[in-house]
């Protein structure tokens, strides 16, 4: 088992993305609005932003942020299909503001296989 994860860029890809991989079998994603150092950076302290602040005040803009997907795959086959499918959205992921992705293997996993 191996476990997937995406850094996007930009939000706007996020549903032609997750098709993407649905498209090619993947069953289940988790995703996370998320930002990077360098967003905040670029964008500087808030004068609103608390002293001691929040994730909350980190997303009250979400769409000013990334994506952070993902998914378990049991299937080793799978990975190249998924790294395919995401490049054929968002471009080549060794270009900039793409994406980051990452794919580490699983030595253990519990609460998958539940029924109902």
């Amino acid at each position: 088992m191996y476990f997937l994860l995406f850094v996007l860029h930009d939000p706007a890809f996020c549903e032609e993305v997750l098709a993407a991989w649905e498209s090619t079998g993947v069953s289940g994603v988790t995703i996370l609005y998320s930002t990077g150092l360098n967003r905040i950076q670029q964008r500087g302290l808030q004068e609103d932003m608390p002293l001691m602040p929040s994730f909350e005040d980190f997303f009250s803009s979400q769409e000013d942020g990334n994506r952070t997907l993902f998914t378990i795959l049991k299937d080793e086959q799978l990975i190249d299909k998924i790294v395919e499918a995401t490049e054929k959205v968002v471009g080549k992921l060794d270009s900039p503001n793409t994406g980051i992705l990452i794919v580490l293997p699983i030595a253990k996993a519990y609460g998958l296989n539940r029924i109902g």
